[in-house]
């Protein structure tokens, strides 16, 4: 038997399609345990839903309650003590094969393929399906911290908007309206400098978001995109934006809390310009500006949490998402350097 048919039959997953199994299976492979392996404690509240697909699992209380959980029996179709906190311990009295899935992407699969099943949203053709770039939405590091309820309401005020090559999309200077995903395409950014002159900032294509900055911001675009293929757009508008992507993904902190975080082994980035940093700045943070943070973000540490900050808190948040985008965990610290100045 194979595992996407041995993972088939566990509930909820049995709900899935097998292209959303196939997700699961790429980021949750099925692992082989010895006896006496202990798989949680009592207490524990972790996000993962642990499965028995075979061999033993005696789940045990500190009120000496037990329970023994063997593979393929009707219990084990569902996820070990799934009840948070853990109400048991949870360890192998056999080889055990068991499969942990992130709970989170659990949920977010199953709600976009209810969505699909509803009517939830209405993808236009193109090459490919429309399945395939809604599973690469739950790939996005941003769309990955949604809740199921933000994702399935996304999914269906998305508007889509087909485009030809040369087509401007945002213009700079132009008010923020809309975030705009690249359902297909492909598409150039580019900036007018003071001087004049224009540079090439960027090159984005399928699965890829722009226009978040004004958004976040409430300032007038800081590029232009334009077209360089044609395709398929999908947008948001700011006031759904506002409520379904920026406020679970954007995390706002007080001083306090900085403090906290840095001492705990946060790193802190200072988003305002090199001449705004060299006036001053909090200690041990280093300086990288709204506009490099795309093309710098990569010389970051992975895996470690960030603090971003500028004097009031707008460029900050628009860094945060940006970083968000990209993997990291990012905090803002609420108000700025003058909140600050004022405490």
């Amino acid at each position: 038997m194979s595992a996407a048919e041995q993972i088939s039959k566990l509930v909820p997953i049995n709900s899935l399609g097998p292209d959303s199994i196939n997700e699961l299976l790429a980021s949750t492979p099925i692992e082989e345990v010895s006896s006496g392996t202990m798989l949680f404690d009592e207490g524990d509240n972790d996000h993962q839903a642990i499965y028995l697909l075979e061999g033993e699992v005696q789940l045990s209380s500190e009120s000496g309650t037990k329970r023994m959980i063997i593979g393929g029996q009707e219990d084990a179709k569902y996820a070990l003590a799934q009840l948070k906190p853990r109400q048991y311990t949870g360890k192998t009295k056999s080889k055990a094969s068991i499969i942990r899935v992130d709970g989170a992407l659990l949920d977010r699969l199953i709600t976009m393929e209810q969505a699909a099943r509803s009517g939830g949203i209405v993808v236009e053709e193109y090459e490919g399906s429309a399945d395939d770039w809604v599973m690469g939405l739950l790939r996005n590091e941003v769309f990955q911290k949604l809740p199921p309820a933000n994702f399935n309401a996304l999914l269906a005020r998305l508007e889509s908007v087909p485009v030809k090559a040369g087509q401007v999309i945002v213009k700079q200077g132009d008010p923020g309206d809309y975030y705009y995903l690249i359902q297909s395409g492909h598409a150039t950014v580019a900036r007018k400098h003071d001087t004049g002159k224009v540079g090439m900032l960027a090159e984005i294509g399928d699965g890829e978001g722009f226009g978040e900055e004004a958004l976040l911001t409430g300032a007038p675009r800081n590029a232009t995109v334009i077209m360089r293929t044609e395709g398929l757009l999908m947008r948001l508008a700011k006031q759904d934006f506002d409520a379904l992507l920026k406020e679970p993904v954007v995390h706002w902190v007080s001083g306090d809390e900085v403090r906290a975080q840095v001492q705990g082994g946060a790193g802190l980035i200072d988003v305002r310009t090199e001449d705004e940093f060299k006036r001053g700045a909090i200690k041990g943070a280093i300086n990288l500006p709204l506009y490099l943070l795309r093309l710098k973000a990569n010389t970051l540490e992975p895996g470690r949490r960030y603090v971003v900050y500028c004097d009031s808190g707008s460029r900050s948040c628009a860094a945060a998402f940006l970083l968000a985008q990209r993997g990291f965990e990012a905090s803002v610290l609420k108000g700025g350097l003058n909140a600050l100045r004022g405490a």
